[in-house]
């Protein structure tokens, strides 16, 4: 399996594509990742048009088990965030046959 994409790297190819320099692209990167969480944060939701949207969601209370022990354990409730991949990379991702 290939090694995922640095930051540098992300960077540097997303500076090429839009012919810019790389501390414009990193401020750019930057800018996104606050916004995204400031509006998740705020609102709940936020949609990146094209790649998915990162949702604020509850997890409930739940019984878990220690693993070196096997004792049970109860697990609290919390809030997390998910990321939903739009249907459009999905399908480019993985077709369907």
């Amino acid at each position: 399996m290939a090694s995922s994409m640095t930051k540098t790297q992300l960077v540097r190819a997303m500076a090429e594509k839009v012919g810019i320099n790389n501390k414009q692209s990193a401020a750019y990167l930057e800018t996104l990742a606050e916004t995204a969480i400031k509006e998740t944060k705020k609102g709940g939701v936020f949609v990146l048009p094209g790649l998915g949207r990162l949702k604020k969601v509850q997890r409930k209370a739940r019984m878990g088990r220690n693993p070196q022990t096997g004792e049970p354990i109860k697990i609290a409730a919390k809030t997390t965030a998910k990321f939903y991949l739009a249907k459009v990379v999905k399908d480019s991702i993985a077709p369907k046959k």
